[in-house]
Order: C-alpha cells, then structure tokens, then sequence
C-alpha cells in the first residue's frame, strides 16, 4: 500500500516511545553497521545516529513515500528501497533493528531465523512489533468489513494476527541465540482530538482498506469505521481519549 508518512507522523510522539524504549535496552556501545530496517520516515534512524555517531548507518524500507521524507529529513543517512521480505546486508552487521515492522510480513518463522543469520557474532536483532490485535481498533475493522456492502472486495484483505505470541518466538529463536529477552509493554496512550483513535489505525491497519475502495465507497466505509471507533474509545471528562496499545519487544543476541 502507498503509506502517508503525514499521517503516520500525526501521532509521532505515542509511535516514538515504544522505539526509544528498545533501543535503551540494547547493550552495544559502539557498533561498526547498523540497519534500520522498516525505517518508515526515518524519524526513528535518527535517534540510532544520535546514540551511535560513528556507526554506518542504512534505513531500509519498501515505500518510497516514506524514503523520501526520510532523504528530505537527513540527506547523509544511506537510504534503501527494498522489498523487506527478500532483502539482505552485503555482510553480517552488528545490529539489525527493526520497529512496528516485522508484523507487516509473513512466515516469521522463516523470516526471524534469516535475519539473525545476517547479524555477525557479539551481534542482536532487536524489534518492536504491535501485539493489539484482540483491541477494539482493530476487531471493529474487521466487523465494518463483514457489514459492509464491500465485503467481496474487503474480506480477502483480513489477516490472523500477523505477530505471534513470546513463547512463538523463544521457542523460534533459543537455539539461534546467546542471549534472549522477550517482554511486553501496554501503553496507555493519551490522545487528543475528536476521533483520534481513528485517527491513529487510519495511518496504519486501517489504510490499506480504504485503499482498496474508490470514493464515495471509501469515505462511506471510514465514517462507519470511525463511528464504531468513537463509541468503543468515549471521551474522557476532560476531552482526551485513552487508547491503550500492547506491544511485543524482542532483543536476540548472537
């Protein structure tokens, strides 16, 4: 899908923590190459060149919507247009870090062993990826989409939940390392505006939906959307609206 980086940016800050928050857990002090990849807009690819100035630095992401408010922001970071699921390094790197990423690609067990094969000895991968599926933001997509006029052309874009749970992924990923942490974090993101929750799945899960229908159809199934949205995250008393947000973190070590 054609990702909006403007809308995906419209909630930087609650998109932000998350990355931050696993990027304070890697134990690397200096790291000679490190990947971004999934680098989005490149907001995140800055905080890893300010933690680490010397480090060959590369975002990889597959939208050039994205790379190019990315090359726009900082034009000395290399930056990559790839398809995710097939790309590789030139060489093993000391660090390949990816946030609300993985979760967009399929067959992670497949995939999780083939990235910690291209990160060399002393090594991690080290991802964030969403684990909300069971939330009301997301289950009311897939109730809009069974109501919906558009159902034919809506239902084959449904997924099963495209993260897994931890014990998936030790179990996937113990004997590939030396060191594994697994832990997950519900964030009890404070939004405002009048809808903002909408607001928010529309710069991700909710995109490639619309995008799918031409207007009216397109704006007729997000008002529908957004109206399930609003009933199922009311406004607190003093105008701001509580979303809380699961997420899985993952730290691998080589």
């Amino acid at each position: 899908m054609a990702w909006d980086p403007s809308q995906y940016l419209a909630f930087g800050n609650e998109r932000l923590q998350p990355a931050l928050d696993l990027l304070s857990r890697i134990p690397l002090e200096a790291p000679g190459t490190v990947i971004d990849l999934g680098c989005g807009p490149g907001n995140v690819t800055k905080a890893l060149k300010g933690r680490w100035p010397n480090a060959s630095l590369t975002g990889v992401d597959g939208s050039p919507e994205m790379l190019e408010r990315a090359r726009a922001e900082d034009p000395d970071i290399e930056w990559i247009e790839a398809d995710l699921n097939d790309w590789k390094p030139g060489a093993p790197v000391n660090l390949i870090y990816s946030n609300a990423t993985l979760h967009w690609l399929d067959s992670h067990d497949r995939l999780f062993p083939q990235l910690m094969s291209n990160v060399a000895p002393g090594g991690f991968l080290a991802t964030q990826m969403p684990r909300n599926w069971g939330a009301p933001s997301h289950t009311l997509i897939t109730d809009a989409v069974l109501d919906s006029p558009w159902r034919e052309t809506l239902e084959p874009l449904l997924r099963p939940a495209p993260s897994e749970t931890p014990s998936f992924y030790y179990d996937l990923l113990s004997p590939e390392t030396n060191s594994l942490a697994i832990w997950e974090t519900e964030y009890c993101q404070i939004l405002e505006g009048e809808n903002p929750v909408a607001e928010f799945v529309k710069g991700t899960q909710l995109k490639r939906f619309l995008d799918a229908l031409d207007e009216p159809a397109c704006g007729e199934f997000e008002s529908d959307y957004r109206k399930r949205i609003l009933a199922a995250y009311p406004k607190r008393r003093d105008g701001r609206t509580l979303f809380p947000f699961r997420r899985l973190f993952i730290l691998a070590g080589v």
